[in-house]
């Protein structure tokens, strides 16, 4: 920093001599959800190259830097892993397709014959997104698919009822707080309660559904007993 001296000698401020200034271009944009603003925002993908300065003016560069990501309402700079969080509206999706998969697997593996179990079931999925689905449409894609694949309804959870939770519930899981995991397992019991005490083929789509949601084994046990005892 140089002084800045008044008529009178005195110094009166400083001007600084070195610093670095940074050029940024952008290369891409698309929404996300910025954590400065609490909510979905549109932002630009910059890298960026930084200069020394003297007196303020670029004079020598000093390597590149970002790449990072800029809100295009607040303006902050963050890290590109940010992006990995998914927006308002893709996570709304993501749970609404979870709990309508985890509906299915559960009356699958407890037959569509209890009124009770498709009503909780459709209730379960209308409350999260699906607000036209019926019991009906439920049981008729219940049977239609296990048509498709040879599964017989009642039966243990199989290979390709294993991949379509996992495919659901993997890339919702990390997303979820421990409490939000645990209320999608609950929701998956109540299902499975709804027409009786847990047959071994409801109680080997919860454990699925537990692990896909990594709940350990002995929270996932916990759970369940808990959801036929409820307060």
């Amino acid at each position: 920093m140089l002084p800045v001296r008044g008529r009178d000698g005195r110094a009166t401020g400083a001007v600084r001599l070195l610093g670095t200034r940074t050029a940024w271009t952008p290369v891409g944009d698309g929404e996300f959800y910025c954590p400065g603003c609490g909510g979905d925002r549109n932002y630009q993908r910059l890298t960026g190259r930084r200069r020394l300065t003297l007196l303020g003016v670029p004079v020598l560069p000093r390597g590149a830097t970002g790449p990072v990501v800029e809100c295009a309402a607040c303006r902050h700079h963050y890290g590109t892993d940010v992006l990995d969080h998914p927006t308002t509206r893709h996570f709304s999706a993501m749970l609404r397709d979870a709990v309508h998969t985890v509906a299915l697997a559960v009356l699958a593996a407890g037959g569509t014959g209890a009124r009770t179990a498709l009503e909780t079931a459709a209730g379960a999925v209308r409350a999260a997104g699906f607000e036209e689905c019926t019991e009906d449409q439920l049981a008729a894609l219940v049977e239609g698919v296990a048509a498709d694949t040879g599964r017989v309804l009642g039966g243990p959870c199989g290979a390709s009822l294993t991949i379509e939770l996992h495919e659901a519930l993997d890339p919702l899981a990390p997303h979820l707080a421990p409490a939000g995991r645990e209320s999608l397992l609950l929701q998956a019991a109540r299902i499975a309660l709804a027409d009786g005490p847990y047959t071994p083929a409801e109680r080997d789509a919860l454990t699925t559904i537990g692990a896909a949601l990594t709940i350990c084994a002995d929270e996932v046990s916990r759970l369940l007993e808990a959801a036929r005892t409820p307060s």
